[in-house]
C-alpha cells in the first residue's frame, strides 16, 4: 500500500471540534459542505491547502482526541486528504478512521515540515521524505487493516466480502 502527497502540518492535541466544530454538528449534514470547513477553527486557510488525493495532514501526538464525533474522519476524507501521520492518535478516532478507510500513520513527525513531499510504502515500511531527502521508518499495517482501506472501509469490506476475515 502506497501513498503519495505534500504534507500540511498541525500540532500536537488536535481534537475532533478543531478537525470539525460542533456548531456544524447538525447544521451541515452533506459532507461535501461539512468538508469545506475543516480545521477552520485553528486555520482558517486550511480547505485551500488541499490538493485533493495529494494532501496529507502531519500532526503531533494524540490526534483526534474529544468526542467520539464520526463527522471528523469523515471530513478528513471527504476533504481529500490521503492519509494522517501522526505520533500517535486518539483511541476511538483511530478506530473510527480505518473503519471508514482513512489511513493513519503513527511515526515520528519532527522531521516532516509544512509542504514535504513524501512517499510511503507501508509494505516496505518507510516513509520517504523526498524534500528533505531522508527515510523515516514505520510499521506497516497488518494485512486486515491493508484490507480494509482498500476497500474504502468496514462497510464496503463487508458489502464485498459478506464477512469479516479476520
Amino acid at each position: 500500500m502506497k501513498f503519495e502527497g505534500k504534507a500540511i502540518k498541525l500540532g500536537d492535541n488536535i481534537n475532533t471540534d478543531f478537525i470539525i466544530s460542533g456548531r456544524y454538528k447538525f447544521a451541515i449534514t452533506d459532507m461535501k459542505e461539512l468538508a469545506k470547513h475543516i480545521m477552520e477553527d485553528i486555520d482558517p486557510d486550511f480547505p485551500a491547502k488541499i490538493t485533493p488525493g495529494k494532501s496529507m495532514i502531519i500532526a503531533g501526538s494524540n490526534f483526534g482526541m474529544g468526542s467520539s464525533r464520526e463527522q471528523a474522519p469523515l471530513v478528513i476524507k471527504e476533504a481529500g486528504i490521503v492519509a494522517v501521520l501522526a505520533k500517535s492518535f486518539a483511541r476511538i478516532f483511530y478506530r473510527n478512521a480505518f473503519n471508514i478507510g482513512l489511513a493513519l500513520i503513527e511515526t515520528d513527525t519532527q522531521k516532516i515540515a509544512e509542504n514535504d513531499s513524501l512517499d510511503i510504502d507501508m509494505d516496505k515500511g518507510v516513509i520517504r521524505n523526498i524534500t528533505k531527502n531522508i527515510e523515516l521508518p514505520v510499521k506497516p499495517f497488518p494485512e486486515f487493516m491493508q484490507e480494509l482501506l482498500k476497500e474504502g472501509g468496514i462497510i464496503n469490506y463487508y458489502k464485498k466480502y459478506g464477512e469479516l476475515k479476520v
